[in-house]
């Protein structure tokens, strides 16, 4: 059996299966979680160590190994938390957080994303962060940690491993704060997410599917993002979100 078909056959567990397990050992809390990892021993692993449900409140909704997998489950599992990998075949965990953006930014439900790897490296640190993700921890954290650390982030807190925060902070003090845009600022952020993808060479379907909305809305949107910037066509608008590195 391949990962995608364990996953999606994991995925097809209902929302709601598991909480009242939940209610015991876990002290009434529960949160949905996604394995995405290229270590099949690795994933059983944390698996075994944190998915009891009834002792922990972490139902695990789906596993992924790649890229593509990862999009995928996310997209149809909908959960609170996603366990990411940063090394994932594919193009890595930066850009799971790409394609996943419209899920990270939703008000009502996003799903939020914990960096979990074996690599300490500043660089794989701050890209996964700029990327989205919600905070970052090292494959040596114990099981009680992990499980606190998803809980934490399920909440909406940033959540580090000591020695990581530091790098963190580190390259945010010493980046001088940006320039006020003003002509990204007469956006809104459903346009800056559009404006994103279609600079990214998207057409207006793939960009309804990504962000959950129609054609016609997405068309309304790009209408008023080349109203607000007055651009003539999305060629225009490519150039102008190039110049200003938000592809």
């Amino acid at each position: 059996m391949s990962d995608a078909t364990e996953a999606n056959g994991t995925a097809g567990t209902p929302e709601g299966a598991g909480s009242g397990a939940a209610d015991g050992g876990a002290g009434g809390r529960h949160v949905r979680v996604v394995l995405v990892d290229d270590h099949r021993m690795f994933r059983t692993g944390v698996q075994a160590e944190i998915g009891q449900t009834a002792e922990t409140g972490v139902e695990v909704v789906g596993e992924a190994a790649d890229v593509d997998q990862a999009v995928t489950v996310i997209t149809a599992t909908r959960p609170e938390v996603v366990l990411l990998d940063v090394h994932l075949p594919g193009g890595g965990g930066v850009e799971v957080l790409r394609r996943c953006a419209a899920l990270t930014a939703d008000t009502e439900r996003p799903v939020r994303f914990l960096a979990l790897s074996v690599s300490d490296a500043a660089e794989d640190v701050i890209g996964v962060i700029r990327g989205g993700a919600r905070g970052y921890v090292t494959k040596t954290i114990t099981g009680t940690d992990l499980v606190d650390s998803i809980f934490r982030v399920q909440e909406g807190d940033a959540v580090f491993s000591p020695r990581l925060a530091g790098f963190v902070l580190d390259a945010f003090a010493s980046t001088d704060a940006p320039p006020v845009d003003e002509d990204l600022d007469r956006l809104t952020q459903r346009e800056r997410e559009v404006l994103r993808l279609i600079a990214r060479g998207y057409a207006y379907k793939e960009i309804a599917k990504q962000l959950f909305i129609s054609v016609k809305t997405v068309e309304s949107h790009v209408s008023a993002v080349l109203r607000k910037l007055q651009l003539s066509n999305r060629h225009e608008l490519t150039r102008w979100a190039t110049a200003r590195r938000l592809v």
